[in-house]
C-alpha cells in the first residue's frame, strides 16, 4: 500500500476508512511497518505496542473523526493504561505503571485514534532537544547531525518523515513549537486549561499544556476539538470557544492587527535569516489584508528567566519525589542536569517560589494590556536557525545547560508563563533548505483566531510538499 501520509492528512485518511475505501487493519499493519523502518534511522519511538496491548488499543478506539488513525503518545504528561510513562528517564522506565489513561488520552481514543506506541522525550522534558541518556538521541529527518528539537522531538520526527500525519506533544516552555519549527510542521500550544492534564494537578505553575504536531492545520484543530475541555476539579479553565476549532479553519480571520518583532531586548541581534523570515511573513500578512506594524511588549526578560528557572527547578524536585513513591534515585538514575535541577529545587524557599509565580501573573497582565492593542504578536519561533546534536547538554553543569537553552525559548516560554495560546507555522526556509518556523501569539482563549489565520497562511504558502530527505 502506498504511503498515504505523504499525500493525505489524518482527517482525509480517516474519511477513506469511514467510507470503506481503506481497511483499518490494512492501514495499521502498513503504518507499523513504516514506523519501525523509520525508527531504525530516527530513534523517535521508545515503545511499540504489540500483542494484547495493541489489540486492546485497537478495541478502545472509537468511531470519531480520526477513526482508525495510528498515533503515538509522548512519554511525558500523559498516561496510557498498563504501561509506565518513563518521562525519558531510566529511573521511571519500569514504574509506576499507569492504572488508567489520563483524561486527554481517553479522549484521543474516543476520537478514533489507535495508540501504537510512545514517542521519545528529553528527561522530564527539561531540554528543548530530545537526547535522553535513557534510550538515546532522536535525530532530525532533515539532517542526521541535527536534533528535531524537544522535548516533543520524537513525535515531530516521525510526523516530519511522513510516517504519521500527527502525533501527541506537550509544551512547558516551547516543547510543541520548538520541534514544529525545526521539523517544518504546524504546532499549536493551547491556552492554559484548554486541555485537561488530569490526573496531574497544576503543572509548572500552570505553564504546561498538551496537543500535538501535524502536517496540516486542520488536523491539529480537529484534535483540539476532540480533547479540549476541563475535568472535574481542574485548577484552570479556558473560556469556552464559540464553535469548533475545525470550523474556524474554514472561515477567514478578518483583518487582524499584527505586531511583529525582529529583536530581543538585551540579547544579541537575530540571525539575518530569521530577520528576513519575519519581514517576509509580515509582508505576506499585509498582502492578505492585515494591519501590520513593528511593535513588541515591554517585558522584563531577566525577571521572566529567573522566575521560570525557579518554577522549573522546584517542580523537578517535587515531581521526582511524587512519582518515585518513596524510591530514592541512585547516582546513575538521573542525568546530571536533572539531578542538579532537583537539588536546586529542593532548596527553594516558599517565598522565592511564590514570588516567581507572582512574576508569571505580572507578566501575564502586561501581555494582556498589549493584546488590547493587537490581535497577534509575530516573531521567529526560535532565536537560532537549527540545532546541532549536543548543543543543549544535560550531562554537564547547569550553567552550560542554560547557555544552550537560552536561544531556544526566548519567544516561546513567555506564552507558557502567561497561559496564552501560540503556534509555530512553517512559513520560511533557510538557504540550505531547513525549515524556519514563524511564531504567532494570541490573547488568552484565542485559539479559533489562530487556527483561522493558520489556515489562511497554509493556503497562501502551502508547506505539505516540503519534505525532509529521510522519509519512509
Amino acid at each position: 500500500m502506498e504511503n498515504l501520509f505523504a499525500t493525505h492528512d489524518a482527517l482525509a485518511v480517516a474519511g477513506l476508512i469511514k467510507t470503506r475505501k481503506l481497511g483499518a487493519q490494512e492501514l495499521l499493519e502498513a503504518t507499523l511497518a513504516r514506523l519501525r523502518s523509520v525508527n531504525s534511522k530516527l530513534n523517535a519511538i521508545t515503545d511499540f505496542y504489540e500483542g494484547d496491548l495493541l489489540e486492546r488499543s485497537v478495541a478502545a478506539a472509537g468511531e470519531g473523526p480520526f477513526q482508525g488513525i495510528p498515533f503515538v503518545v509522548k512519554q511525558l504528561m500523559a498516561d496510557c493504561a498498563g504501561t509506565p510513562t518513563t518521562l525519558g528517564s531510566k529511573f521511571f522506565a519500569k514504574e509506576p505503571v499507569a492504572v488508567a489513561d489520563s483524561t486527554a488520552v481517553a479522549r484521543m481514543r474516543r476520537a478514533g485514534l489507535v495508540i501504537v506506541g510512545r514517542s521519545n522525550t528529553s528527561e522530564l522534558g527539561l531540554a528543548p532537544t530530545t537526547e535522553p541518556a535513557f534510550g538515546g538521541a532522536t535525530v532530525s529527518p532533515w539532517r542526521p547531525d541535527l536534533s528535531p528539537g524537544g522535548s516533543s522531538g520524537g513525535s515531530a520526527a516521525v510526523v516530519a518523515a511522513r510516517a504519521l500525519p500527527m502525533a501527541h506533544a506537550t509544551d512547558g516552555g516551547g516543547s510543541i513549537r520548538i520541534p514544529a519549527s525545526l521539523c517544518g510542521l504546524f504546532g499549536l500550544k493551547p491556552s492554559r486549561g484548554r486541555v485537561s492534564l488530569a490526573p496531574l494537578g497544576e503543572t509548572l505553575a500552570g505553564a504546561g499544556a498538551q496537543l500535538g504536531v501535524s502536517i496540516s492545520v486542520r488536523d491539529s484543530a480537529a484534535l483540539l476539538d476532540a480533547i479540549a475541555g476541563d475535568a472535574p476539579g481542574d485548577p484552570y479553565v479556558s473560556p469556552p470557544a464559540s464553535g469548533s476549532f475545525l470550523a474556524a479553519t474554514g472561515r477567514p480571520p478578518g483583518r487582524l492587527r499584527v505586531a511583529f518583532m525582529q529583536a530581543l531586548k538585551g540579547r544579541p541581534p537575530l540571525h539575518p535569516a530569521l530577520v528576513a523570515a519575519v519581514e517576509q511573513t509580515a509582508t505576506l500578512l499585509g498582502e492578505l489584508g492585515h494591519h501590520v506594524e513593528q511593535a513588541e511588549p515591554d517585558l522584563d526578560g531577566a525577571a521572566m528567566g529567573a522566575a521560570f528557572g525557579t518554577v522549573m527547578a522546584a517542580n523537578t524536585f517535587t515531581n521526582i519525589q511524587l512519582r518515585a513513591n518513596g524510591r530514592i534515585p541512585g547516582p546513575d538514575d538521573l542525568e546530571p542536569v536533572t539531578r542538579l535541577s532537583a537539588e536546586r529545587g529542593g532548596k527553594i524557599s516558599a517565598d522565592t517560589y511564590i514570588r516567581a509565580v507572582q512574576t508569571f501573573h505580572r507578566i501575564g497582565r502586561q501581555l494582556g494590556v498589549f493584546f488590547e492593542r493587537y490581535d497577534i504578536l509575530l516573531s521567529p519561533t526560535l532565536a537560532c536557525t537549527h540545532l546541532p546534536l549536543g548543543t543543549v547538554r544535560t550531562d554537564d553543569t547547569l550553567d552550560h545547560y542554560e547557555e544552550g537553552l537560552a536561544p531556544m525559548v526566548p519567544f516561546t516560554s513567555v506564552c507558557n508563563m502567561t497561559g496564552v495560546p501560540a503556534m509555530s507555522v512553517p512559513l520560511a526556509w533557510a538557504e540550505d533548505g531547513l525549515p524556519i518556523g514563524m511564531h504567532f501569539v494570541g490573547r488568552f482563549g484565542a485559539e479559533e483566531m489562530l487556527f483561522s489565520l493558520a489556515a489562511q497562511l497554509e493556503e497562501a504558502r502551502p508547506w505539505r510538499d516540503k519534505r525532509p530527505p529521510l522519509q519512509v
